[in-house]
Parts: structure tokens; sequence; C-alpha cells
């Protein structure tokens, strides 16, 4: 008996027709009539293959005309997806260390690499007050140790914070972090054991594939686009093999480096795709608050019913890189979490805690996210323009809903490594792609920071960088 519903079944039927070009961008898809004349199915039978199409980001509802094939995805979109090689992590990061080490030798005059604001953009002033008002309040706190899960008055105000996002989270079932990179690392830690498989985007923020290497997990790297990050299609096509996938990381919300946001039936969809497999969801949502909409977006924890979103986030680039405050909420993964966090660093210091959390409850916080969004919004088109006007023809930029990064696609011939280091030698730091991937799928792309005010001096710098690559060329 035939396990996969009905619905599901002709979806795949016409995903297959999609991939194989039998049914191209931009033509009409079946009607609801007409499938259900074609395949002797149910008019609710029907309108679900529809649905499950939508959310698989390859039909759209055009009004008064009916389903058309959704046109092709903007950047990057490789021609043939590329393979889901599942591979120990050796090497990367070496290669990250690599690019790392180079910058630290160089005279670094203008940076690009970098994903946080400049320092002037945050409420540095404002935080420092609130510091100086704790400490009068309780002149003991710098020689107590800090609570083993962090602050309870920053907890509830992130509690609290979070159901602007639909998501509910219990104030003591967060562990405050180090920053996202110790909540990512203890959520590994607590679900998988070495030589587990863990599936994460690609590309993917550099810096978690350093983890996954540490930790000796073998990696699965599922393509994702632009405008709608993670493909659901390829994501089931690697659960349904038979090695398992232990866990899933993705960053949902302007994902590093792509800037995507996932649609919001791909987050239900996508939850409910690892819930069916028994994989755990590991989400990121560091760059949330940076999104340029006054609704806060939903997270995946919102559409999670079974608890297997483990949700973890930092205020690192939204508000003070300084203090490196970070959080996770691991539903039933909590006392484990609790006991690696205790086990690998302790409870984090109060101070910078009880600072944060006074300025979150206040509506300067708010109005200070509003003037932050647009800032970064003036940058990024700023920059945008600026690397149309000096790039090599045929140069591809994302233009990402908010945050302060933009993914570059130079064309093919091109080499991102070999710009960055020629581009050190002058001072100018770039992210260059191939450190993005296990793979060589990204050495023609590079990350772009926009999060300094726009200058002559930026300017001057985005020109030469055009001229590097037309010695390239």
């Amino acid at each position: 008996m035939h396990t996969t519903p009905l619905y599901r079944q002709l979806a795949n039927h016409y995903l297959d027709a999609i991939r194989s070009g039998t049914l191209k961008t931009g033509e009409r898809f079946p009607s609801i009539r007409l499938m259900m004349e074609k395949h002797a199915v149910s008019l609710s039978t029907a309108v679900q293959v529809c649905r499950e199409l939508e959310d698989y980001g390859v039909l759209e509802a055009r009004p008064r005309s009916g389903n058309y094939i959704r046109q092709p995805d903007t950047l990057p979109k490789p021609i043939t997806p590329p393979p889901l090689d599942t591979g120990v992590y050796v090497g990367i990061h070496e290669q990250v260390s690599s690019v790392l080490k180079a910058s630290q030798r160089a005279t670094i005059k203008v940076n690009f690499a970098s994903a946080y604001c400049a320092s002037e953009l945050y409420p540095l002033k404002i935080l420092q007050d609130h510091m100086i008002k704790a400490l009068r309040q309780d002149q003991h706190l710098l020689g107590a140790p800090g609570t083993p899960c962090g602050n309870i008055a920053l907890r509830s105000t992130l509690a609290r914070r979070a159901l602007t996002a639909k998501t509910n989270l219990a104030p003591e079932r967060i562990v405050i972090t180090n920053g996202a990179t110790e909540a990512i690392n203890l959520a590994l830690r607590a679900v998988t054991q070495p030589g587990d498989t863990v599936a994460v985007e690609s590309p993917t923020f550099y810096g978690l594939l350093q983890i996954l290497e540490s930790l000796n997990l073998r990696v699965l790297e599922v393509p994702a686009t632009a405008d709608a990050g993670i493909n659901l299609f390829a994501l089931e096509q690697a659960l349904q093999r038979p090695e398992r996938i232990r866990a899933l990381i993705v960053i949902p919300n302007l994902q590093n480096p792509l800037g995507s946001i996932m649609p919001e039936a791909h987050k239900a969809r996508l939850v409910q795709l690892c819930a069916e497999h028994d994989t755990v969801l590991i989400e990121d949502d560091t760059y949330g608050d940076l999104v340029d909409t006054e609704q806060p977006l939903s997270t995946l924890k919102h559409w999670d019913r079974t608890d297997n979103v483990i949700y973890c986030a930092s205020l690192n680039k939204t508000l003070a890189p300084g203090m490196r405050l970070g959080w996770i909420s691991a539903g039933k993964w909590h006392d484990r979490v609790e006991m690696l966090k205790h086990t690998q660093s302790r409870g984090c210091e109060a101070l910078s805690q009880l600072a944060v959390s006074a300025f979150m409850k206040t509506p300067s916080y708010e109005r200070y996210l509003r003037r932050l969004r647009t800032t970064l919004t003036q940058q990024r088109r700023h920059m945008s323009a600026a690397i149309t006007r000096y790039f090599p023809a045929g140069t591809r930029v994302t233009h990402p809903q908010g945050g302060t990064l933009l993914w570059v696609e130079l064309p093919v011939h091109y080499s991102s490594m070999a710009l960055f280091h020629e581009a050190l030698k002058v001072g100018i730091q770039i992210s260059p792609g191939d450190i993005f991937s296990n793979g060589k799928r990204f050495h023609h792309f590079v990350r772009i920071g926009c999060g300094a005010p726009y200058s002559p001096k930026i300017d001057e710098a985005l020109a030469t960088l055009g001229q590097l690559l037309k010695k390239q060329g």
C-alpha cells in the first residue's frame, strides 16, 4: 500500500515535470478542473496539490488568470542543483582560518567582511548609563558569579518580545549564552554524536562550518536561494535517503550570506518535514530584528507543535557586539543544554544582562531599531548601486529586505579568492565565497558588508575592487 498521500504523489509528479523541463517557467499550470478530470481526484485533492506546489515556491497564482509555473529565482540559482554530497568536513576550518589570519596580518583601511554595524550606530551611551545604574543599585554585582541560566529579568524580557513574533518561550526554559555561536554549539552537542549527519543551507555562514568540523559531524549541504532560503524539494529528497539526518540548521530570516527570508508557508512546511523525519530543527534567529518590517516575521518556533525546534538568537548584530549576549530555548532538550552550558562555560556575567534588559523594556529600544533599519536600508542601496556601477558587466547583487549583507555573484570566470588576496594588498577586506561552502560552487561569489555609513572612502574602495576585477578579466 502506498503510504504517501495522493495529493503529495501528484505534487511530486508535477515537480518532476518542472525539474525535467516538461513544464517550463512562465507556462500556465493545469487548472483545478483539468486535474480533477485527468487524475480522477476530488476538488480538495486538486486544491491541495496546488497549495503544495506553492509551498515549494514553483507555482504562483495570478488573479483571474489561473496558476503559472513560477519565474526563476534571481540569485543565486544554479542551472543544475548541486548534488547532495555528504562528507566529513576536513579542511574547511583550515581554509577559513587562513582567510582570517591573512586579514589579521594586513593593514585594513576598509572592512567589507564584517556583518556588524559601525559602532556609532549602536546605542552605546544608553547601555553604559544602564550599566552604571545597575552597579549603583548593587555594589556587589561584580563580586557574585552569574546565575547558571542567566538573569531572569533578561530572560523574561526576551520571552515577552518573542510574543510579537508569535513565539511562546517560557523564561525559565531560556538559557543565556555567549552569543549565538555558543547557543548553536550547545544545541548540536545536545542532540548529536560524532559521526552524525547534520544538514545546512548552502551557502551558509562559515563559522557554522567550523563548528561542525570541530564536532566531527558529517555535513549535508542543501541548496538555498536568495528569495526563499533552503530548497524544500531538495531537502525532502535528502530526508528520504537511508542515511538519517540528525539535525538541520537554518537561518529563516535574513540568512547569512544570502539575505533570504523564508516565506511563511515554507516555514510551516519545513517544521512539518523535520518533525515527520525525526530531524531536530535548529533555528538561528540572529538577524530577525533587522528585517525591514514594522511587524516582526514569524519564527520557525512559532510553527512548532512537537517541541522539535531549538531556538537560538543573539543581540550581537542588533545591539552590542562587545557584550556577546545570545540565548537558546531548547524545549525538550533544556535540561541537557543547561548541563552542557554549565560544563562548557558556566553562567554569563550579569552586568551586561541587566543593562540590556533595562533598555529593552523601554520604548526607546523600538525607536532605536526603527532608526537602525532605516539607516541600513539606505546603506545597502548605496552599496548596491556602487557595485553595479564599478563591477564587471554581468555582476548580480541580492536585494535583501534588511540586514547588513549583500551577496554578490561575479561572472563565473572571476575568482573571489584571488580578489580577496589582491584587495588585502591595498587595505580592503572582503569575504570570498569559497569559505561559505565545503565545495567550490561559490568561487565567484563575494559577501559584502554594509554596516558602515556610506562615504567617499567606501565609494573609492568599491571602485578599487572593480578595478582589481578588471585585471582578472
